[in-house]
C-alpha cells in the first residue's frame, strides 16, 4: 500500500515539474527620458525580461545592472521589470549599461546600451597669491569635485588687451589639477580661469569656465637705463664709458649685466649701477644690451653705438711673392692718405708673431726658410691696425731626379703592372714631375718630393726606356733623370717531366730525369720531387736554359713511386709538371740466381725422395734376389749377348736396374728442373728360382724389358717435348 502511494506521489511530482517550463525570449534596457540626458536631470535605467511559460506560475527574477562592466544596481522582483533611478544625472554617469536576469537556474542578458549625460559641472579655481612681484610664481588649482577621471584641465592666463594664453594638463587619476604660472615682465594685472574636458566616444566635451581669479603684479625694479659718455661722435682712440642703472624695490639678489653680441663685457651684483670703460675701436661699433635680473624677473635695454674710423688698415706690398733663393725681397707698409703712424713688419708664426723691423720698409736677401706669411702693423693714438697677410715663397732649385722601380730591381713580370718612382731630393715644393716612356709623356704629377707612375701596358718586345723630369717655380728650369731600362720577365709555362728508361728500371741500375719548360726567362730553377705525404724534394738545380737533367745512379726497390718536377724563375710562379710513375723491378741476373736456387732445392728434394724409396724397396726384396740372382743374371746376359746386334735398346734385367739408376742420377745432375716433369714408371719384377733341369723362359724376360723400355721412352719423350717448347731450345 505504501509503495503504491509513493509511486503515485512521484508521478504527480514529475507531472508538476513538467508543467513549470519557461524560457527567456529577450532581455533589453530602456532609458528614460532618452539615451542622451542633460547634466543634472533625473534618469531611469529600466531592465525588461520577456519570458514564455508553459503554464501560469510565479518566478523570482534577480536583476543586475552594470555600467562599463562594473556593478551599479541589484534587485529581486516577481515581475519581469526592474528600475534603476538616478535622481541627478552627472557626466560620470555616462557609459555602457547592460542588464543580466537570473530565474530558476536560467540566465538572460541584454545588449549594452550607451547612455550619454551631456554637460559637465562648473569647476572651481583658487590661487595661492593675490599680490605678486614680477618673476614670482602663482600656484593655481582647478577642481571638478563631482566628475570622475580621466579628465583634462585647461588654465587660462588673461592679460588686458591680449589673447588669453591657455595651458592644458591631463589628469588620468584625479578630478583636480595644480599649475604653477610665472609672472613675467609687463604682467601688471592678471586674471585666471579654468575649465574641464573629457573624452566621450572619441569626442571632447568641455565644461563651463570657472570663476575668474584676479592677481595684482608689482615691479621689483624698473626697466634699466643704458647710456654712453660721450653720447655721440665717438672716434677710434676715444675713451668711451657705458653706464647701466635701475631702481629696485629690494636690493637683494639683483644683478646687472652688460653684453655685446651675446658676449658679457661686465656685470655687478646687489648694486643699482654698472660702469664699463674702453678705448673705442671700429670693432666696438654695434648693439649693446643691459639686462637686470632678480629671481625670475628680467628686464633689458638696448643701445646702438657707432665708432668712426681714425685711419684705415695699412697695406703691405712685396716686390715679389715668388722668388729664387738668395734673391732680394723688399716689403713696404703704407696707409692710404695717412703718413704719421708707427709701422712694424712682422712674420707670422704658429708659435707667435716674429717682429722683423719697426719701419715702414724692409729689405732682405731671402733663403728657403724665409717662406711664410708677412704682415705690417700701424699705430696711431694707441690704435693698432694690422694689414692683410702676404704670402712669400722662396724656391731652391730641384735636384736631378732618380727613377727606380718600386720593387727594387729594374724588372717586371709580363702581364703585371710596373710601378715607377721619380724622386727629387732637393728643391722647394711643390714640384711638377713628368714621366716618359720613350719620347711619349705618360703622366704629370704635382707633389712635394716624389711621384709614382703605373704602367699597365707591358709588352714582351717593348724596347723603349723610361725617364722622368722634375721642376718647381725656381728659374733654373727642368732636371731630367737617367734612362731606366726595365727587363720584362716571362713566367715559366708548361713544365714536363720524362725519364730514361721510362716506366720500369732494374734494381741497382741508373735512371735520368729530364724536366723542361716551353717558355720562361732565364735562369730557371728546376726542382724534382717524389710524391709522398710530405712532398720530398729530391734534387734542385738552376739552369740558364729551358731544361735540367737529374741522374740517379742506383735505383732501389723503395724508389718505386710517382715523380714530378716544379719550375720557376724570377716571376715567382711555380709551374708543376704532370707526374710520372717509375717501377723498380728485379735485375735479370738476380732472377737467374733465384731460379737456380729454386731448381736446386727441388732437385735435391726429389733425389732424396728417390733414394729413400729405392732403399726401402731393396730391403723388402733382398732375400729372393740373392737366391735367384746368379742364374737369372746368367740367363739375361746370354739373351742380351744373343740379341744385342739386332736391337741396341735392349737391356737385361740387372742391366736395367743399373742403367736405370745411372740414368736417374745423370738426369738429376744435368737436367735440373726437368726432373720434376719426368714421369718415371717402375715395373715390379717377379723372379722365381730356376730349375736346372728346365730351359730358360725368355718370354718373361722380354716382357719385363719392354715395360721398362716403355717407361724410359715415355720419360725421354716428355723431356724432349719440354725442351722443344722452351724458348731457349734452339
Amino acid at each position: 500500500m505504501y509503495l503504491a502511494l509513493l509511486v503515485i506521489f512521484l508521478q504527480c511530482s514529475e507531472l508538476y515539474t513538467q508543467d513549470k517550463v519557461f524560457t527567456f525570449n529577450t532581455v533589453e534596457i530602456k532609458v528614460e527620458p532618452s539615451f542622451k540626458v542633460r547634466n543634472g536631470a533625473p534618469m531611469s535605467i529600466i531592465c525588461h525580461a520577456d519570458i514564455s511559460k508553459s503554464a501560469d506560475f510565479q518566478l523570482k527574477y534577480n536583476f543586475t545592472i552594470f555600467k562599463d562592466r562594473r556593478l551599479v544596481f541589484m534587485t529581486v522582483s516577481d515581475t519581469g521589470d526592474a528600475r534603476y533611478e538616478v535622481p541627478v544625472a552627472k557626466s560620470s554617469d555616462t557609459g555602457d549599461y547592460q542588464c543580466t536576469v537570473k530565474a530558476d537556474k536560467k540566465t538572460g542578458s541584454s545588449d549594452p546600451v550607451h547612455v550619454w549625460v551631456t554637460g559637465m559641472t562648473k569647476p572651481t579655481l583658487t590661487a595661492d597669491k593675490r599680490d605678486v612681484l614680477e618673476g614670482e610664481v602663482v600656484k593655481l588649482r582647478c577642481e571638478l569635485p563631482e566628475e570622475e577621471p580621466p579628465l583634462q584641465f585647461c588654465f587660462r592666463k588673461i592679460k588686458t588687451n591680449s589673447t588669453p594664453r591657455e595651458t592644458c594638463v591631463p589628469e588620468p587619476y584625479t578630478n583636480f589639477s595644480v599649475l604653477e604660472v610665472s609672472v613675467e615682465e609687463g604682467d601688471n594685472i592678471l586674471q585666471f580661469d579654468c575649465f574641464g574636458r573629457r573624452n566621450v566616444k572619441l569626442e571632447w566635451e568641455d565644461s563651463a569656465h570657472s570663476n575668474k581669479t584676479l592677481v595684482t603684479v608689482r615691479e621689483p625694479f624698473i626697466k634699466p637705463t643704458l647710456t654712453t659718455v660721450p653720447s655721440s661722435n665717438v672716434t677710434e682712440g676715444d675713451q668711451i664709458q657705458f653706464e647701466c642703472s635701475t631702481v629696485v624695490v629690494r636690493m637683494h639678489d639683483i644683478e646687472i649685466i652688460l653684453q655685446k653680441n651675446k658676449s658679457i663685457l661686465n656685470s655687478v651684483q646687489d648694486k643699482k649701477l654698472l660702469r664699463y670703460s674702453t678705448v673705442a675701436t671700429l670693432e666696438d661699433s654695434g648693439e649693446y644690451l643691459c639686462k637686470v635680473e632678480q629671481g625670475g624677473a628680467s628686464k633689458t635695454t638696448k643701445l646702438n653705438v657707432v665708432v668712426s674710423e681714425l685711419f684705415p688698415k695699412p697695406t703691405l706690398v712685396a716686390s715679389m711673392t715668388k722668388l729664387d733663393k738668395n734673391k732680394e725681397l723688399i716689403l713696404n707698409c703704407s696707409i692710404n692718405g695717412f703718413q704719421k703712424a708707427n709701422f712694424s713688419i712682422i712674420r707670422k708664426n704658429a708659435n707667435g708673431d716674429i717682429p722683423l723691423k719697426n719701419s715702414q720698409t724692409l729689405k732682405m736677401r731671402v733663403n728657403v726658410n724665409d717662406t711664410g706669411s708677412y704682415t705690417c702693423k700701424a699705430e696711431v693714438k694707441g690704435i693698432v691696425k694690422e694689414s692683410k697677410p702676404v704670402r712669400i715663397n722662396v724656391y731652391a732649385p730641384v735636384s736631378k731626379p732618380t727613377l727606380s722601380v718600386a720593387g727594387g730591381l729594374p724588372e717586371v713580370v709580363l702581364g703585371k703592372p710596373l710601378q715607377l718612382i721619380c724622386h727629387s731630393v732637393m728643391g722647394t715644393p711643390p714640384k711638377t714631375f713628368r714621366f716618359y716612356k720613350g719620347d711619349d709623356v705618360e703622366k704629370i704629377v704635382i707633389n712635394d718630393t716624389y711621384a709614382t707612375f703605373l704602367d699597365e701596358n707591358i709588352r714582351l718586345n717593348d724596347q723603349r726606356g723610361y725617364r722622368c723630369d722634375a721642376r718647381n717655380n725656381h728659374s733654373s728650369g727642368v732636371k731630367t733623370s737617367d734612362i731606366l731600362n726595365v727587363t720584362v720577365v716571362v713566367p715559366v709555362r708548361d713544365a714536363s717531366l720524362g725519364s730514361v728508361p721510362y716506366g720500369e728500371v732494374e734494381d741497382g741500375s741508373e735512371i735520368a730525369f729530364l724536366c723542361s719548360v716551353k717558355e720562361g726567362s732565364l735562369p730557371i730553377l728546376f726542382r724534382f720531387f717524389k710524391k709522398t705525404d710530405n712532398e720530398v724534394l729530391l734534387f734542385e738545380k738552376i739552369e740558364h736554359r729551358d731544361r735540367a737533367m737529374w741522374h740517379k745512379e742506383t735505383m732501389k726497390r723503395q724508389d718505386t713511386g710517382t715523380y714530378y718536377c716544379v719550375a720557376s724563375n724570377r716571376a715567382n710562379v711555380d709551374v708543376r709538371s704532370q707526374p710520372i710513375t717509375i717501377s723498380v723491378i728485379l735485375a735479370a741476373w738476380k732472377k737467374g740466381v733465384v731460379a737456380a736456387l729454386v731448381l736446386i732445392t727441388i732437385a735435391g728434394a726429389g733425389a732424396l725422395a728417390l733414394w729413400w724409396f729405392l732403399r726401402k724397396k731393396k730391403k723388402a726384396k733382398g732375400p729372393s734376389m740373392e737366391m735367384s740372382g746368379s742364374a737369372l743374371a746368367a740367363n739375361l746376359t746370354s739373351e742380351k749377348l744373343a740379341r744385342q746386334p739386332n736391337d741396341g735398346d735392349y737391356y737385361s734385367g740387372s742391366g736395367y736396374i743399373e742403367d736405370s739408376e745411372n740414368h736417374m742420377k745423370s738426369t738429376d745432375e744435368n737436367k735440373g728442373p726437368d726432373l720434376e716433369s719426368a714421369e718415371v714408371e717402375y715395373t715390379e719384377v717377379e723372379v722365381s728360382t730356376l730349375d736346372p733341369h728346365r730351359a730358360p723362359v725368355q718370354k718373361g724376360t722380354e716382357t719385363v724389358y719392354s715395360e721398362i723400355r716403355k717407361a724410359n721412352n715415355d720419360s725421354m719423350e716428355n723431356r724432349h717435348s719440354r725442351i722443344s717448347g722452351h724458348p731457349d731450345a734452339t
